[in-house]
């Protein structure tokens, strides 16, 4: 695993500024770095070792003639066949590495290439003879992608942090993205918190020769339930491909471990990838959020040993700062640093770890996607009824029952925006100080409940999930806490002949009124005990809720809600009063309160501090 960097337009002192881009990202690779400088592009690497680790698999890769460059960032887990099939046509290989099949295969299929790949990846060629800079994405969004307009330079990176250090970039806050954060908990669309900063998406590639940048979808998920197997078929199915994927998953050429809870997804991937080590991590004693037991447990069932953590409240709040300064952009999902310690834990024993991630998204996993096939008795009633009874309960207290009015006098699309509504439109204004152009939560989901509006409810969830929760909370978490700690992590279940299969599993066998992912729980009892298989879905459980209310945090969030950058953008007797109602035990605010912390917490990393000259180093 690695990370690139790198700008367009090159000046004076190009080799220094882009040593400076790349020393911002020394964590995603520091085995080894490599460097391309022309009068029209410079283009930096990290490198992580995992496949080829002799200096032969270092980059820049270069075709036959030297016409071509590349920089990538991922792994290529068919590059095996792909390889084959261009030596066949003529190709020459200079590496074993799974990089320089990229190449070559974009010099004989162009961007055909993409949907002959199975992996993860974020990669740049540039062509020398064209002048022309091409780039992709993986299908899922694994792996990042990052680009920077400056009048007519681009940049382009793997974190943004590098381009910090460019003397062009001027850094400025994207408030619309805060906004919108307020509502989703990350940052929803492909803008980022940095103004002129953007994210490529998932599954898209991207042409730039200078003046004009063309981005284009080359692949997409299209479910299309096929009722004629039964639920047996299903599971022998799921079983066979995932047990192929973890296969593909686990080429490498040092030693690989797994990330390991009480759930059913890790559970399913450790003891189906028979890896040496697993590796967990949980706070204090209490079960609800200490998983430890559970995994010891399964990791002595499949004979693996398991290597745990604790993680104490002091190091949890004292690593903010920096898993901040790792994430980019702010995320205001608290298991976020759990993954950093686990990661932490991981990077000792491991370069590589397989991880759980995806399987709720693809198989249909999340207790929430059970919603729509309860109270039917209730969903019989006129939509006009429940819409007026639900407008009448969203001015009470909101509790579980009364949520359940809200909702329920919604539709689909006005309700569900994934995983998290952190505030509602009404709410982020009221708290808010400043005025911004962010759109209606409704308005960023509208082109993705657009492309499945015929399916149902479940399946539309489902699909939104997996191209707005997933790639913007889920794998980017993934991706900057192992990256932090120089460990690749790898999600089996993100596998594209995964996905294919998923798409023709029939909504019944995914969610019952009663049960989440029910083909894939089948499929995991034949590698884990049934208390395992059907152990109902925890997340990544973290105490923040009990924190707030002990003094010490309650006025460490106080002072934070009442320093002077939250003046500048809040109200913040509004913050205030939240963190009090909190404490008093009136209402569970801790997801509203943590997601206002992490903003502010970020903010002092980026814009409070000389992050631009020292970097990292600012922690040490």
């Amino acid at each position: 695993m690695c990370g690139f960097t790198g700008f367009t337009k090159v000046g004076e002192n190009a080799e220094a500024i882009l040593t400076e881009m790349m020393n911002r990202i020394i964590h995603r690779g520091p085995d080894s770095e490599g460097k391309y400088i022309d009068d029209d592009i410079a283009m930096g690497f990290r490198r992580l070792s995992i496949i080829d680790i002799t200096d032969s698999g270092n980059q820049p890769i270069f075709n036959e003639d030297g016409s071509l460059v590349l920089m990538f960032n991922g792994e290529i887990y068919n590059y095996r066949d792909i390889r084959t099939q261009l030596e066949e046509r003529g190709h020459t290989f200079r590496t074993n590495t799974d990089s320089e099949v990229l190449i070559h295969g974009y010099e004989e299929y162009g961007e055909e290439l993409l949907n002959k790949l199975r992996g993860m990846f974020a990669f740049i060629i540039w062509d020398k003879n064209k002048k022309e800079l091409f780039g992709a994405r993986d299908y899922f969004g694994i792996k990042p992608f990052y680009y920077g307009k400056i009048g007519s330079m681009m940049l382009f990176g793997s974190e943004i942090k590098s381009f910090l250090a460019h003397p062009a970039f001027k850094k400025e806050l994207n408030t619309t993205a805060l906004e919108n954060y307020l509502t989703f908990q990350y940052s929803p669309t492909n803008e980022t918190f940095f103004k002129n900063v953007y994210k490529l998406p998932p599954a898209h590639f991207f042409r730039f020769d200078g003046k004009k940048l063309t981005i284009k979808r080359y692949w997409d998920v299209h479910f299309n339930a096929d009722s004629t197997p039964d639920m047996d078929e299903w599971v022998r199915r799921i079983s066979e491909t995932f047990e192929d994927s973890v296969k593909a998953h686990k080429i490498a050429d040092v030693e690989v471990g797994s990330f390991l809870s009480s759930g059913v997804d890790s559970s399913y991937v450790a003891s189906v990838a028979n890896v040496d080590k697993t590796f967990t991590v949980g706070f204090g004693e209490d079960e609800k959020y200490n998983e430890i037991g559970w995994a010891k447990e399964f990791s002595q069932y499949i004979g693996k040993e398991n290597i745990s953590k604790v993680i104490t409240p002091e190091e949890y709040w004292d690593n903010i700062s920096k898993i901040q300064y790792h994430m980019d952009e702010p995320l205001a999902d608290p298991s976020c640093i759990a993954l950093y310690f686990v990661c932490n834990k991981a990077s000792e024993y491991v370069k590589v770890v397989l991880s759980g991630e995806g399987a709720d998204e693809i198989f249909g996993g999340y207790n929430v996607y059970k919603e729509p096939l309860g109270s039917r008795a209730y969903k019989a009633l006129p939509m006009e009824i429940r819409r007026g009874i639900g407008s009448a309960a969203a001015k009470l207290p909101h509790k579980r029952g009364v949520n359940f009015l809200i909702r329920n006098g919604q539709t689909l699309e006005e309700r569900f925006i994934g995983n998290a509504y952190i505030f509602t439109p009404e709410e982020r204004k009221n708290l808010l100080k400043i005025t911004t152009d962010a759109p209606d939560p409704s308005a960023i989901t509208a082109p993705f409940y657009a492309r499945v509006k015929k399916k149902d409810e479940i399946t539309r969830m489902q699909y939104l999930d997996l191209h707005m929760w997933m790639a913007g909370d889920i794998l980017l978490k993934a991706d900057k806490m192992s990256m932090a700690n120089s460990l690749e992590l790898r999600v089996p279940f993100l596998d594209r002949k995964i996905m294919e299969l998923a798409e023709q599993i029939p909504t019944k066998y995914r969610v019952s009124r009663k049960n989440t992912k029910l083909a894939m729980r089948r499929a995991a009892l034949a590698a884990a005990p049934e208390k395992t298989a059907n152990k109902k879905k925890l997340g990544f459980p973290v105490p923040i809720r009990v924190w707030l209310k002990e003094d010490k945090y309650y006025e460490l969030v106080k002072a934070m809600f009442t320093s002077e950058t939250a003046e500048s953008f809040f109200n913040t007797d509004e913050l205030v009063k939240l963190l009090d109602d909190h404490r008093s035990g009136e209402y569970d605010n801790s997801r509203r309160i943590w997601t206002v912390f992490i903003f502010l917490k970020w903010y002092d990393v980026y814009f409070n501090s000389d992050v631009e000259n020292r970097g990292a180093d600012i922690f040490s």
